[in-house]
């Protein structure tokens, strides 16, 4: 599900690269796709259509894309480890993680087209049909399919509904089940669980990044300073995958 692409520029248009695409009605707030009556009709089967959703994205011929490069989990575990690294700020959870995934995040059964950033604030909702479009490609390459069926799962992107994994609006098994429906493979939740693990080490890596550069003066806005204090909720939310 995406927007129409109904125009790509050209050189004559004067205005540099770029395309137009058609409207597409919905909602991208999380809080008001998770809490507001407007969309009870539809939260029963997002995670769902989420799951048929990730399926196509997955089983997109990718045959001749030289942009699209192969980076598998090993690959980001080694990266996200050296950025960690580089911040000097020690923290016995991510160790932890780090130690845990090591033994467990492997190359992928089969490497596909991968959104990377499928989530709530990235996905737009209509009240009636559910599932409208997918949005904010630009972190798109190849790699596991798991990444995308975990990275919705993380628990930052549930917004307060902690008890739904999806997204907080629905099961890791409904979720699965959109996704066996639409042509996916039959992944387990403990399969999805190790991509969830690093989803969330993952964040909390990203708020350190958000958080040294309000230290270091690069962007002193208030929001790199708030979400880069977000680093203890994926501490807490570690504790609960690996510890319990």
């Amino acid at each position: 599900a995406a927007p129409p692409v109904v125009y790509v520029l050209k050189a004559e248009d004067g205005v540099g690269d770029g395309y137009v695409m058609g409207h597409v009605g919905g909602e991208t707030l999380a809080r008001r796709i998770l809490r507001d009556a407007e969309f009870d009709a539809v939260r029963p089967r997002l995670a769902f259509q989420c799951g048929e959703a990730m399926a196509r994205i997955h089983a997109t011929d990718v045959s001749g894309i030289a942009a699209l490069k192969l980076v598998d989990g090993p690959a980001q575990l080694a990266q996200y480890r050296e950025r960690y690294a580089a911040y000097d700020q020690p923290k016995p959870v991510f160790e932890l993680a780090f130690a845990w995934l090591k033994e467990r995040l492997g190359p992928p059964r089969k490497a596909t087209l991968v959104h990377a950033d499928f989530r709530n604030g990235n996905i737009m909702v209509h009240p009636q049909t559910g599932l409208a479009a997918v949005l904010d490609w630009e972190l798109a390459h190849l790699g596991d399919p798991l990444e995308d069926l975990a990275w919705i799962c993380v628990n930052s992107w549930r917004f307060g509904l902690t008890g739904k994994a999806a997204g907080g609006f629905g099961s890791v098994e409904e979720l699965l089940a959109g996704y066996v429906a639409a042509g996916g493979h039959a992944y387990t939740p403990d399969e999805v669980k190790v991509w969830e693990v690093f989803g969330t080490l993952k964040w909390g890596i990203m708020c350190m990044s958000m958080y040294e550069a309000f230290r270091t003066g690069y962007d002193r806005s208030v929001e790199r300073a708030a979400i880069g204090r977000r680093s203890s909720e994926t501490e807490i939310d570690l504790v609960n995958l690996l510890i319990g």
